[in-house]
């Protein structure tokens, strides 16, 4: 599903963000990649989406190779990567359901569609009898879950998860794991980027670790070792 052959990304004069990383995450794999603020973790995810390019090595996602990705290309490739912050970025003038409808109108995609799609997703994450609150008067876990909800509606084959618990408190992350593990049993492939011991441990699923740029651990059932 992604293939990282001798990446590097190296900012002037010579800051090594990250130096001949190789990776392969397999389909319907669940991967935790921790590592301390500053090793590498926001590099990997700008290269994913698109945000940045490499300046060595090659990338492959889903089988399309994206190293030299065109601008005009990246909004295909984030339909195929479900992408959730740690900072929510919902319009604050729109419910949850709008929020999330949003996400397909921008595409052009038909109202009977969106109407389909949007309480489907917002189901999976428990916010069926919420969706038509906006962000303001529901709580920090719920509005996470409608960001969840918002990456889910183009039906990602991989979904990428950066910090998604970094502003809630340890039951909504708690919930919003169970969430990504929901949505991972579907068969997505789920990479969770995380500096949270907790939840890393808890999971018992596959860890890379990160540190200085360079991968320094990959366990298979992994914990939080740095």
């Amino acid at each position: 599903m992604i293939k990282l052959e001798n990446i590097s990304k190296i900012y002037p004069p010579d800051i090594k963000a990250l130096y001949k990383v190789n990776l392969h995450i397999k389909p319907g794999e669940f991967v935790s990649i921790v590592g301390r603020s500053g090793t590498g973790k926001t590099t990997l995810v700008k290269l994913l989406i698109g945000e940045e390019r490499p300046s060595q090595g090659k990338i492959i996602v889903g089988g399309w190779d994206i190293t030299n990705i065109g601008q005009a290309e990246v909004p295909v490739l984030r339909r195929q990567i479900g992408v959730v912050f740690q900072d929510f970025k919902l319009l604050n003038r729109k419910t949850l359901f709008e929020n999330v409808c949003f996400a397909l109108q921008v595409c052009g995609e038909p109202q009977s569609k969106i109407n389909g799609i949007v309480p489907q997703v917002l189901k999976i994450v428990g916010l069926e009898n919420k969706m038509h609150r906006y962000p303001s008067t529901v709580s920090g876990g719920e509005q996470q879950r409608a960001v969840i909800a918002r990456a889910l509606v183009h039906r990602p084959k991989i979904l990428l998860a950066d910090e998604p618990t970094g502003n809630l408190d340890s039951i909504n992350a708690d919930e919003i794991i169970e969430i990504l593990q929901k949505i991972n049993k579907f068969g997505t492939t789920v990479l969770l980027v995380t500096h949270n011991r907790d939840v890393v441990n808890k999971l018992r699923k596959r860890v890379i670790t990160i540190e200085n740029g360079l991968i320094v651990g990959d366990q298979a059932v992994g914990k939080y070792i740095l």
